[in-house]
């Protein structure tokens, strides 16, 4: 008797066990002389399902021979229905196979279990919850009928149980099996949550757990740069744990979901027609399946039906090497698939022992008469249904004379390989067990456990901490969670020669891979539908070239975007680019916006055009001042020369001269020096030139305006005066030039952002107020010399040049007043351009008004430069008299 701890069982949360062992306590006290009329047992459904050897220890397993049933509407009016199972699995009988195979191998090992004979109990659980509880409760109750908690039939010790092929059965056989502490080894289950020892503390498996298989899962589909995909699984728990696992690891490496559907298990179609609607109308060409084959299966068909072709599958192990889905109708559903198939490894004898299976041999074997009927298309016939099938023609009578060699070929057998090592597991835990040296042995006091009437946990001190190698050189070993070690095969669906599918292996997923390299694959073997080989591409939007950044659009996943083109003065130099990255100051992006070039230098330079014919000019334009003072001092005894004030004449021409070179320094590469001196230069020479025309007004007016009887400006006539004004005024532009050098004096800069992809360097000026302080003054010289000329226009043309100095102060005012609007809405040279144009302009309407006539009458009409022919002959006499003697000459 085996007695239950209640808190125990709470704390797992398996209420059932508990009602079956309150019912069950009161057969405590006959249990050995218990009928199984008596009604303390629970009903056996289906005896067919079982298969049993005796030995001296037992092993269980439990596989899903049957990969569907028949459903039924249950009301509870009558008694429910037995299960009717339906679609024999071939490779699921050949996994039970080789549970057999490795126990009459063990068997006949005398290095192994001396003396000992193993016996196996199998049952099918048709794939189903139910059945799968009903298999272990059978098995552990002895294998003759179920008696939950009880085991009333002595005859050889349960060692463990292999088993079963789901995550969901195994995590409910798990806590079944963990009251008890019985062994179970599962060659299937590979949901994380069987990793958790405080749960689970029997459970162990030979096939690695989906937390490393997800993982590779994504990292593969990140491999080939899918980042939209759809996601299908199955609604158990292989399914729903799997699809969490891989949708947080893929979206963690930046890929989108596109979809998320679920086949549902408890319906006959799986809610198929819904999800190929859902895949039909997706634009994700790339499809997540988180399932086993017979859940699959049903998938599959309708979307042959529907014609729903064209989607690259990723399969996980459930189905990666399905039999069932390798059918030949199916190559243009599934064709390319690529996916995880669990590690090959052959089985030596094997496939000659599965050649050499007949029904006759095996008369106590129902599966293997139901594998033959699906494996050659006909029927076991009895004697009285000969007859009555004979003219049935599409029913082919099974003679016993089909031979399996024609079937059964050298393949990997990678789920049978996962039963075979879980049978040497607890084979070599066995062998440990019995060889314990007394004294030292692991238990208390050093004491060994009787092989003979050990209990379940002696041998799980043991399967914990087996290590061996099994004949075809594989490492067996469990971890602390009772895993083995992770490596995967990845596996291309190609199209045999038959026409059928066959899975070849292009890679591997190694996490204890020596190199570090977890994932190697061999694209060059991968083959895609249609045999394609380029990689699809599955992504929501297209790629973002280079020079253009994504663009999340609000409502939709992150790899649904809009293409951007970098913002000025950035570039991204990779495809599909989240952020573009600014150039350095000096540097400006190409036209595609991929890579940084050096940005272009721009200034008024001397081989630019518009800066050759500036420097021509300036130079050609300030030899015209040189010519006419060389006109003047040769004809300086002439009266229109003497008339204009000789020396100041000779002084603004000087100043003029210098003018137009000023206008030099503006050319060329602004340099510390030049951009400290320029503006000062310009501001001085045109302050000089100004007080000149401004003197020469004032004296004019002076000196007629002394003329009158008892004026007090006779004093004032002198040439002494026109000096003063001259130095007085052009000695308050260099105080303001002085100032302006000392505390914020201009100096070179290199503008990147008037022009951009330019560099413009220009001399900042420092102070822009001292610099329109200097305009202003400017300004205000020629605005009082205009307003002092303008008054004196009416006095006589022949002895003052009030008329021209008028016309060329409103030249000059002219020119600098449109010179503000356009220096201030100019950029990069043409700004110096247009200084240098305003200087030029200027200086020659100086030029033009005021010495041009004069040069004109000397050079071309001699005769008119007389005094006679000025004063004119009717109004000589009148004019002689109020000639003022004293202007000067």
């Amino acid at each position: 008797m085996i007695v239950i701890n209640m808190k125990m069982l709470h704390r797992i949360r398996w209420f059932v066990y508990s009602s079956s062992w309150v019912l069950c306590t009161v057969a405590v006290q006959v249990c050995d002389s218990l009928d199984s009329n008596v009604g303390c047992n629970l009903p056996i459904e289906n005896t067919s399902g079982f298969l049993s050897q005796p030995g001296d220890i037992i092993i269980g397993g439990t596989f899903p021979l049957h990969l569907d049933r028949v459903y039924h509407n249950n009301n509870f009016t009558e008694t429910p229905p037995k299960i009717q199972c339906q679609m024999f699995s071939l490779e699921h009988f050949q996994s039970m196979q080789a549970l057999i195979f490795a126990v009459e191998e063990i068997n006949a090992d005398p290095k192994l279990l001396l003396n000992i004979t193993l016996g196996f109990q199998i049952f099918d659980t048709c794939i189903t919850l139910r059945q799968a509880v009903h298999g272990a409760l059978w098995i552990l109750s002895g294998g003759q009928d179920i008696t939950p908690n009880y085991q009333c039939h002595k005859e050889a010790p349960l060692a463990g149980i292999i088993g079963d092929s789901g995550s969901t059965q195994s995590i409910l056989l798990a806590q079944l099996l963990g009251l008890y502490r019985y062994p179970q080894i599962s060659y299937l289950a590979t949901s994380p949550i069987l990793s958790n020892r405080y749960l689970f503390p029997s459970f162990y498996r030979t096939i690695p757990s989906d937390e490393f298989q997800m993982r590779g899962l994504a990292q593969l589909v990140s491999h080939f740069g899918w980042t939209w995909f759809g996601l299908l699984a199955s609604d158990d728990d292989y399914g729903q744990l799997g699809t969490q696992m891989v949708k947080q690891a893929i979206t963690k490496a930046g890929a989108c979901v596109a979809f998320t559907e679920n086949i549902i298990s408890g319906l006959s179609h799986r809610n198929a027609p819904q999800i190929a609607e859902v895949i039909k109308k997706s634009t994700a060409k790339v499809t997540v399946v988180i399932a086993t084959d017979h859940s699959f299966v049903i998938v599959v068909e309708e979307l042959l039906r529907q014609n729903v072709t064209g989607v690259i599958w990723v399969a996980s192990e459930g189905w990666a090497t399905a039999v069932v889905l390798s059918k030949e109708n199916f190559r243009f559903i599934l064709e390319g698939t690529i996916g995880f198939a669990t590690h090959a490894r052959q089985i030596s004898k094997f496939t000659r022992y599965l050649q050499s299976l007949h029904p006759s041999k095996e008369p106590q074997n129902v599966f293997l008469r139901q594998f033959w009927e699906q494996a050659f298309t006909c029927k076991w016939l009895r004697q009285e249904e000969v007859v009555k099938e004979a003219g049935n023609a599409t029913v082919q009578a099974c003679t016993g004379d089909e031979k399996l060699e024609s079937l059964l070929t050298e393949k990997d057998y990678r789920v049978a390989h996962k039963v075979y090592m879980a049978v040497y597991a607890i084979a070599w835990a066995l062998q440990n067990l019995l060889y314990c040296t007394p004294e030292s042995g692991p238990f208390s006091n050093g004491s060994c456990a009787n092989i003979s009437s050990f209990h379940p946990w002696h041998l799980l001190h043991y399967i914990k901490n087996i290590h061996f190698k099994t004949k075809d050189g594989s490492q067996v070993f469990f971890d602390g969670k009772g895993n083995p070690p992770a490596i995967y095969d990845i596996v291309n669906w190609h199209v045999s020669e038959e026409g059928t599918l066959e899975q070849i292996v292009v890679g591997s997923y190694d996490l204890n891979a020596a190199d570090g390299k977890t994932m190697k694959i061999n694209s060059t073997a991968i083959t895609w539908n249609s045999n394609e080989t380029q990689v699809p591409v599955s992504k929501c939007s297209p790629s973002c070239s280079t020079g253009f950044r994504i663009v999340t659009i609000p409502g939709k996943p992150p790899c649904c975007y809009d293409c951007n083109l970098c913002p000025q003065g950035h570039i991204s130099n990779q495809t599909d680019a989240v952020e573009c990255h600014p150039c350095s100051w000096d540097m400006w992006p190409n036209l595609q916006q991929d890579r940084c070039l050096p940005r272009n230098t721009e200034f008024l330079s001397y081989e630019e055009p518009l800066g050759y014919i500036l420097v021509a000019v300036s130079i050609v334009s300030s030899l015209i001042p040189l010519a006419i003072l060389g006109v003047y001092i040769c004809y300086k005894k002439t009266p229109i020369v003497r008339a204009n004030n000789y020396s100041l004449s000779c002084l603004l021409l000087f100043s003029l001269f210098l003018c137009f070179l000023c206008s030099l320094g503006f050319i060329g590469y602004p340099q510390p020096e030049k951009c400290l001196l320029r503006q000062v230069a310009f501001g001085m020479v045109f302050a000089l030139c100004i007080s000149c025309v401004l003197a020469k007004t004032i004296t004019v007016v002076i000196a007629f305006n002394a003329t009158k009887p008892g004026s007090r400006l006779r004093k004032w006539t002198g040439v002494m005066v026109s000096y003063w004004i001259i130095l007085f005024c052009t000695l308050i532009q260099l105080c303001v030039s002085v100032m302006w050098l000392i505390f914020s004096p201009p100096f070179p800069e290199p503008d990147i952002n008037t022009n951009p992809g330019v560099i413009i360097v220009t001399c900042n000026e420092g102070s822009p107020t001292a610099f329109w302080c200097m305009m202003g003054y400017l300004g205000l010289l020629a605005t009082i010399s205009f307003l002092a000329a303008f008054l004196a226009r009416r006095l006589p043309d022949s002895f003052n040049e009030a008329k021209f100095i008028t016309f060329s102060m409103l030249a000059f005012l002219s020119v600098w007043v449109s010179f503000i609007p356009a220096y201030l809405s100019a950029r990069g040279m043409y700004t110096v351009a247009m200084e240098v144009f305003a200087i030029l302009s200027s200086s020659w309407a100086v030029v033009i008004c005021i010495f041009v006539p004069k040069c004109f009458i000397v050079l071309f009409r001699p005769n008119m430069n007389s005094r006679e022919h000025l004063l004119g002959r009717d109004r000589g006499q009148k004019l002689k008299n109020k000639i003022p003697n004293n202007i000067p000459k």
